[in-house]
């Protein structure tokens, strides 16, 4: 039997290179939307900056899950 590819080192890298799309993604939606928000409404920049870290915050956070799983299992 041919071998067509060989893996070698650790795949969990390429696991956590897919699960860093998703947070990107997701943090470049919320700040899009903060920026539409704040410039269709300026008075409320304070209000949905507030809401935008913290959506940004949630989305890393992803990430960082994305980090570890991979060393678990």
């Amino acid at each position: 039997m041919e071998v067509l590819a060989e893996l070698e080192g650790n795949i969990g890298t390429v696991g956590y290179g897919l699960a860093a799309i998703g947070p990107g993604i997701g943090v470049g939606v919320v700040w899009a939307a903060y920026i539409q928000a704040t410039a269709r409404q300026p008075e409320s920049a304070g209000l949905t900056r507030t809401y935008a870290f913290l959506g940004a915050a949630l989305s890393e956070a992803l990430a960082l899950i994305g980090l570890v799983v991979p060393f678990i299992y």
